[in-house]
């Protein structure tokens, strides 16, 4: 019984780790930036990719700073994918900082003072300092252990070595205890670093390569340091602006980045940081990498927002901004005129236009095959097929919703292989869009503050609904 119950915890586990785009590694790209059919997760949408691909290029090469992009198309074309794929694709160094344009509305701060942080997020800093390490392979590790508990603390002796040298250093409670912790052995290569006391196991030595029982498939193997144990080394940390913010606003300013309560940060601390980076930029101490602010749904954000951005877009510090709606002529939020994609002419003068285009039914069928894949759920042909065609008529989001649920009703079956019956079956028990839609106009005299009027307009009235 209890073996039962793990296993239904593991899976658990692994379903809640699955996202809605977390099937995407990149943008799906050759070298010469031109879109593989279906590569890296990515399916379809070749020229808005390309078009990616390039905004990317340049972002590598630090050549697009203070730059605006929009991903425009119809809901469920895959403008999301493309912010997620270039987040891949830019990597772990580079900052990619991610909200939707409704956040700035529900946090307990001002709007400018919300978008300000999330552009300080993807503002990174490189910083470079000398730190002194004693670096070498752990020879022998002697600990000398009080006869009597807590009648004294621990001592020991550690013995390091390099190709050149050997040293014994005296090892003190607090030493003892980290190497305990890093489960540092005879054989190890460690660095120490002076200041701290921190210790970093490297890996194990290659003389000690054919010790097969010592070691476990993952152990990295390398080379016994040369020269001198203890040496000066240029140790690079990788922070944002608005970090270094958030540690400078306040007392335990540190505790509030796990926290995310920052509040507000006053202007001048945000002066005294830019001044401070500047000079270690002058120094040869940092480097500032403008990353990438991706705002969603950005039609939400009203005119006093977009007249901020206007401006922050002009800053000498600004990230890339990447921006994404699915409206079409719409009003502009805080105003009474109308405008493209809800977002005003002056600021989307200052826009790269990417545009999607809906999905044909052979990209949803990939798309479908990855997700399943991801899923880790098997579906016979015809079963995708159907899924398929569900998803031309109704929508890709939807089809995609169905295959866990589908999966959950072969799973009650006590199937192995989701079949076309199981894909029925959640069908006829999940509604879409359109069947809620006239399902509502049917039944629309039996709800609440129903504003239809029934009559000989019904059939008109739906047809305008679903459309």
């Amino acid at each position: 019984m209890a073996e039962i119950k793990l296993s239904e915890m593991r899976d658990l586990t692994r379903i809640e780790r699955i996202g809605a785009h977390s099937h995407i590694r990149g943008l799906g790209l050759d070298s010469g930036l031109e879109p593989r059919a279906s590569s890296e997760g990515m399916v379809g949408q070749a020229p808005a990719r390309k078009a990616a691909g390039v905004i990317l290029k340049m972002i590598q090469e630090g050549k697009i700073a203070g730059r605006a992009v929009l991903l425009a198309g119809q809901p469920g074309t895959g403008k999301t994918a493309i912010a997620m794929g270039i987040a891949k694709s830019l990597g772990e160094e580079t900052p990619f900082a991610t909200m939707a344009g409704s956040e700035v509305f529900s946090l307990e701060m001002s709007k400018t003072e919300a978008l300000m942080q999330a552009f300080r997020k993807a503002i990174g800093v490189r910083i470079k300092e000398e730190a002194e390490v004693i670096e070498g392979e752990v020879v022998e590790v002697q600990i000398d252990r009080p006869a009597v508990a807590g009648a004294a603390s621990k001592t020991g002796k550690m013995t390091l070595k390099t190709t050149d040298m050997e040293t014994v250093y005296e090892l003190g409670a607090k030493m003892i205890e980290s190497l305990g912790k890093e489960k540092v052995q005879s054989g190890d290569v460690v660095a120490i670093d002076k200041a701290s006391g921190k210790i970093t196991k490297l890996g194990r030595s290659f003389s000690r390569s054919r010790e097969y029982d010592a070691m476990g498939p993952h152990t990295k193997f390398v080379q016994c340091p040369d020269g001198e144990l203890q040496k000066r080394k240029e140790v690079v940390h990788c922070v944002t602006l608005h970090e270094i913010d958030v540690i400078n606003s306040r007392t335990q300013g540190f505790l509030a980045l796990f926290t995310g309560d920052t509040g507000e940060i006053r202007a001048e601390v945000r002066e005294q940081i830019d001044t401070k980076v500047a000079e270690w930029r002058e120094e040869g101490k940092a480097e500032i990498i403008p990353g990438v602010l991706f705002i969603d749904e950005v039609h939400m954000l009203d005119i006093e927002c977009f007249s901020f951005l206007n401006r922050a877009l002009e800053n000498d510090m600004a990230p890339i901004l990447i921006v994404a709606t699915n409206r079409g002529i719409t009003t502009i939020r805080g105003t009474n005129y109308r405008s493209p994609h809800g977002i005003p002419i002056d600021f989307l003068d200052r826009l790269l236009i990417i545009s999607t285009q809906p999905y044909t039914p052979e990209d949803i069928r990939k798309i479908l095959d990855i997700r399943c894949q991801e899923e880790d759920i098997e579906m016979s042909e015809d079963a995708k097929v159907l899924l398929t065609k569900i998803g031309e008529d109704t929508s890709l989001r939807y089809a995609i919703n169905l295959i866990t649920s589908a999966a959950l009703a072969c799973q009650k079956r006590k199937g192995k292989i989701v079949e076309m019956e199981d894909i029925s079956r959640v069908y006829e028990l999940f509604y879409d869009v359109k069947r809620s839609t006239q399902y509502l106009m049917e039944y629309q005299s039996q709800y609440m503050f129903s504003e239809v009027i029934a009559g000989d307009g019904d059939e008109d009235d739906t047809n305008a609904m679903v459309s």
